[in-house]
């Protein structure tokens, strides 16, 4: 899962995730059992886009301590550590890289600032477009894929109906909360999934939290 920072977070929408559990506890009595171990969805929409992506461009292929300590450090930089757009476009290369980011991830950061800077990414327009459409400006930033575009769209935006089937954390629970012999292919999660539509963030919300059961 992407690691995105708590203290950036809103009031959660109780209602919506209330009808999610409903629906996805008629439809599937596997998640319907998970649902009544682990309780309500906590899923919280991000206010500070710009922020939580970045967290995600640093958090790759780190531990979460590590990628912790790394974006705390990136934070720490800025004014109330709160990273704006115009504000990393202008933080020397060098200050970045003694927070901890790799050169590699020091282009991403600067990238990803200026299609802010310059309006190729307008966080206004999210609530507007479909999911395939912010995927695909998403994927067009240095360092960010599908899976990382995907838990943005969950984690982020919250949108309700996003099923991320490369991600290991979810094939791991549906193979052991399923009773699969091995790992589910991207066709065989999609068929397990159909019945959760259009609550698919909120059964992948259990299915993560599941595997600490």
């Amino acid at each position: 899962m992407a690691l995105l920072r708590t203290d950036r977070t809103i009031a959660s929408r109780p209602t919506r995730y209330s009808e999610a559990a409903r629906h996805l506890s008629r439809k599937d009595p596997i998640l319907r059992g998970l649902i009544q171990r682990l309780g309500p969805c906590q899923l919280r929409p991000r206010r500070n886009h710009f922020a939580t992506l970045c967290d995600s461009i640093i958090s790759q292929q780190l531990s979460a301590k590590a990628a912790q300590t790394i974006c705390d450090r990136f934070a720490a930089i800025y004014a109330l550590q709160r990273p704006t757009p115009t504000e990393v476009a202008k933080t020397a290369r060098a200050r970045l890289r003694a927070a901890g980011l790799s050169s590699q991830k020091t282009r991403y950061v600067k990238d990803l600032a200026a299609r802010f800077v310059h309006a190729r990414l307008v966080p206004n327009r999210f609530a507007r477009q479909p999911n395939e459409e912010i995927i695909t400006s998403l994927c067009s930033v240095k360092g960010i894929g599908q899976w990382t575009a995907e838990m943005f769209l969950i984690f982020a935006l919250n949108r309700l109906d996003v099923l991320p089937v490369g991600d290991l954390g979810i094939q791991k629970a549906v193979m052991r909360w399923y009773e699969l012999s091995k790992l589910p292919t991207p066709s065989k999660l999609k068929a397990i999934a159909k019945p959760w539509h259009p609550y698919e963030s909120v059964a992948c919300w259990y299915l993560w939290h599941s595997l600490r059961l």
